[in-house]
């Protein structure tokens, strides 16, 4: 404490903050093998979403189910992997490049999609599925003692 009673920018509510807070910190860009693993994470979910979009047509309740279990499978094992949420970002986002793309029809007028429910139960789940596993994976949580930060 100073003379004029306020803590020093150094302090925190009467503790030293050695390294300053996480939020503080400048952001840096993942490692180059880090980097690497999200683009490997990228391009499986593309590959899971391209055969789920062939799968669950193939075979309509059985593959919606099997295809769907296989996204969710790489969403929240792609998180567990890498320890972050954007491990499952990652494929989520190559899966939804992949059924997009899929889902565009051609100047011939080939699709991939028809409008079925089976197609549309397969969109809109694997958006649900991409989303709770982002939201379900764990977050890095600050070093430190396993108590309440701040007290």
């Amino acid at each position: 404490m100073s003379a004029n009673g306020k803590a020093p920018a150094g302090e925190a509510r009467g503790k030293a903050v050695a390294g300053g807070s996480p939020l503080a910190q400048p952001l840096v860009g993942p490692s180059p093998g880090r980097s690497a693993g999200y683009l490997g994470l990228f391009v499986l979910g593309a590959v899971v979403g391209a055969a789920g979009g062939l799968l669950q047509a193939a075979w309509f309740p059985g593959g919606l189910l099997l295809s769907l279990g296989g996204a969710a499978g790489l969403f929240l094992g792609g998180a567990r992997a890498v320890g972050t949420r954007a491990g499952a970002v990652a494929p989520a986002a190559g899966w939804m490049v992949a059924v997009i793309l899929l889902t565009a029809s051609r100047p011939e007028g080939d699709f991939l999609f028809a409008a079925g429910v089976g197609s549309y139960l397969f969109l809109l789940g694997g958006m649900t599925v991409a989303v709770m596993c982002a939201t379900l994976a764990q977050a890095r949580q600050p070093d430190g003692p396993a108590v309440r930060l701040g007290k």
